[in-house]
């Protein structure tokens, strides 16, 4: 059996769309519900398995995401049958990855265990603060004190285990935030993802922000000075940023998300999951339906997908060079090159090098093209140069 191998990896997303409560910050595809028929979400997820593999091929699986929502509502039964299928559909890397979202509110040990036990290898906790005034600001149900305990059962169940901070939240200051990200980093995660808060169209944050009762933001400057806090802490404590938002122990990063930033390929299935298939030499993109009963009516007619566009070779180069320079790691201008058919500026890579925002390194593999630490705080602008400037 021939099996098809693609640059960047291949992955399993799957959405999970409900949660106990909507955050006022979040612009996630996520809905509450009383009462959810597990059983027709779990032949949803296996029929869509099954068409996508047909399509694809035989292909190497690296990684499995439950992501949503909040995937440790699921069945411990339902998360099992969905790796069952995928490792039936595709290939298993020996080392493959297993990851579920879960927030502090929805752990308790017997389950964590029975997610193990279905083949459950990573834990992403959706911590969020570690105050718990801001904590209810954020519209989250659960306490620091369940924050720590959920941790400390996961740290007990799982050998990796991540969680999830935003900061430059309302009112907070910088001794604020140095002290919650040091009482974080205490902690022993491998893995932190440390987010600004972002106010979104859509969602409540954004309508408060509309009709300015959204006060206490921090400035540009205090934003600045926040991101170089977390970056010089999680330096000294051994966590570096791989990715702008994203802090490890070296060998510890995820290797999921590193596949989207790698422009690897992945298949999505649940409501609202975007996908990147690489079928007979051409790549496409991949949407669903949100609407989590239409998602399921998709299905039963046939396809989870509600769109599937083919993606230009410039498209795929801009995807490249958007995903790959948020990775301290950097991207790989000829396969820039090769996407796109017209190299990166080198007027551009040296303008903007002499101003300590890029650089380029020379590797076994080839030349390297990174953002600095300075350059990651402006990253947006650096891509948007480099991308205009190409030919």
């Amino acid at each position: 059996m021939d099996v098809e191998s693609v640059e960047g990896g291949f992955g399993l997303y799957v959405h999970w769309p409900f949660c106990a409560a909507k955050c006022p910050y979040c612009d996630f595809n996520s809905h509450v519900a009383k009462v959810v028929d597990h059983r027709a979400w779990v032949e949803s997820y296996l029929s869509e398995i099954k068409r996508i593999s047909s399509e694809t091929g035989p292909r190497v699986l690296n990684t499995i995401f439950f992501g949503g929502g909040t995937p440790s509502l699921m069945e411990p039964e339902t998360v099992a049958a969905v790796i069952d299928a995928a490792r039936a559909a595709w290939l298993p890397a020996n080392d493959m990855e297993i990851t579920l979202e879960a927030n502090p509110g929805s752990v308790e040990a017997g389950r964590f265990a029975a997610f193990r036990q279905a083949g459950v290898n990573r834990v992403s906790l959706g911590v969020q603060a570690l105050h718990d005034p801001d904590l209810r600001r954020l519209g989250r149900i659960h306490s620091v004190a369940e924050a720590r305990t959920a941790f400390d059962i996961a740290r007990n169940t799982f050998d990796r285990v991540s969680f999830d901070l935003i900061y430059a939240r309302q009112d907070q200051s910088r001794e604020d935030w140095r002290r919650e990200l040091t009482e974080a980093l205490s902690m022993t995660a491998d893995h932190l993802s440390l987010y600004q808060l972002t106010v979104e169209d859509g969602t409540v944050f954004g309508a408060r922000a509309a009709a300015g009762h959204l006060r206490g933001l921090p400035d540009e400057d205090l934003g600045a000075d926040l991101y170089q806090i977390t970056q010089d802490l999680c330096e000294a404590r051994g966590l570096p940023a791989y990715e702008v938002s994203n802090h490890a122990v070296p060998g510890s990063e995820s290797r999921h998300n590193l596949i989207y930033w790698h422009a690897g390929d992945w298949a999505g299935i649940g409501p609202g999951a975007h996908g990147r298939l690489t079928i007979n030499g051409q790549r496409f993109a991949t949407e669903t339906a949100k609407a989590p009963a239409k998602w399921l009516k998709d299905v039963h007619t046939g396809s989870g997908y509600s769109d599937q566009t083919t993606i230009s070779g410039n498209d795929q180069a801009d995807e490249y060079l958007i995903m790959g320079l948020r990775l301290t790691e950097g991207i790989e201008p000829a396969r820039y090159a090769r996407l796109s058919g017209q190299h990166l500026s080198a007027q551009t890579i040296a303008h903007l090098s002499d101003l300590g925002l890029i650089a380029e390194t020379s590797t076994p593999a080839g030349l390297r093209l990174a953002a600095t630490r300075s350059g990651r705080a402006v990253l947006n602008a650096v891509i948007a140069e480099l991308a205009a400037t190409a030919g």
